[in-house]
């Protein structure tokens, strides 16, 4: 935790600031170990301060590392104890609340918004947090293991969905509150695997169905991510030529990673495989990103991002085939960066047909 504050104080410094705010939960455990409603506080001799209302106050004294913890009034009420602790330095926050950010702006005039420097010191991967992340991909590859075992033609995605679910809570692993989706997992079965972020429904399986089951769940905190595609039975001639193309365009993209890489080097490895087999205009999102404490985080890995990989990030490579009204494919693997790098998943089966 001390390098931690240390490497944040370090990006604060660059954009010319001496203290960190931060109101996002995700940032907020990353600076104190604690995950919950309330404000934390990083000065520039270390000194860490969590202001919580009175409801979390003790889970935040039990569950924080070297944190002094002020109990004050719940929401805007922690407003006036936080800016009494700021007021003189040079602050940045990563406040997203413009009420809250009006209110802090009367008394610190010149306090900078950015996520930089959390955003920054996140992207390395500590070895307990490489260490979390393997254990939450492990938990993911047995999940794989009870799809391979359970799935079945006339099952619903949702029945699948709550057998996962189960097995993931018993294994203290959870949904990640994402925005973007109203289900913890993605099931898609037949035409439905075309949308790539696409709803659990009540569809059945159906013999000859594709099914891409994308598992993205949160272990203590941080975010694995995987997706496999399984076959119910026989599928068409041009669903197993897709398949076989992700598969090929997937290992070039895993071969590609190396620390001072450009990540988009890493896309167009991916990307031009797939272009070259004439499936190009159905590869229709980025290859990969970072994960962490959010789903998505940097670096993006796409033809767009001007990051190169450095040791220790943590990032998916994961191209995809989506062809409208029949079927979609994607094969995504977590993977620490290293000179030789480590896939923390080990279901590696190819096209599993059940």
């Amino acid at each position: 935790m001390k390098q931690r504050r240390k490497n944040l104080l370090k990006f604060a410094q660059k954009i010319d600031c001496d203290t960190l705010v931060t109101f996002e939960p995700e940032n907020l455990f990353y600076m104190t170990g604690f995950w919950g409603e309330a404000i934390g506080l990083l000065e520039k001799n270390g000194k860490t301060t969590i202001i919580a209302p009175e409801l979390e106050v003790d889970r935040a004294r039990e569950e924080s590392e070297d944190c002094d913890v002020i109990a004050a009034e719940r929401g805007i009420g922690l407003i006036p104890s936080l800016i009494q602790k700021i007021k003189k330095n040079q602050v940045c926050t990563d406040c997203q609340n413009y009420s809250i950010m009006m209110s802090l702006k009367k008394s610190i005039p010149k306090i900078k918004p950015s996520t930089e420097p959390f955003y920054n010191s996140r992207i390395i991967k500590d070895e307990k947090e490489i260490q979390i992340l393997k254990k939450a991909s492990k938990i993911i590859d047995e999940m794989f293991n009870i799809c391979s075992k359970k799935m079945k033609v006339g099952q619903k995605e949702s029945e699948l969905q709550t057998i996962l679910m189960t097995y993931a809570m018993e294994q203290e692993m959870f949904d990640t509150g994402y925005k973007s989706t109203l289900n913890p997992l993605i099931i898609a079965g037949g035409p439905n695997g075309a949308l790539p972020h696409a709803q659990v429904t009540q569809r059945k399986f159906k013999k000859g169905d594709l099914v891409v089951i994308d598992l993205t769940l949160r272990y203590k905190g941080y975010v694995s991510d995987a997706t496999r595609t399984f076959a119910l039975g026989k599928i068409s001639q041009q669903a197993n030529e897709a398949y076989e193309i992700v598969k090929e365009s997937q290992k070039l993209g895993l071969k590609a990673v190396k620390p001072n890489v450009d990540c988009k080097d890493i896309d167009f490895a991916c990307r031009k495989y797939i272009e070259e087999k004439n499936y190009g205009k159905y590869f229709i999102h980025s290859t990969g990103h970072g994960i962490g404490l959010e789903v998505h985080e940097l670096p993006t890995i796409s033809y767009r991002s001007e990051t190169k990989l450095q040791k220790n990030m943590a990032i998916t490579v994961e191209p995809g085939i989506y062809i409208k009204n029949k079927f979609g494919i994607r094969i995504e693997d977590s993977l620490i960066v290293k000179e030789k790098p480590i896939v923390m998943h080990k279901f590696t089966k190819n096209l599993v047909q059940i």
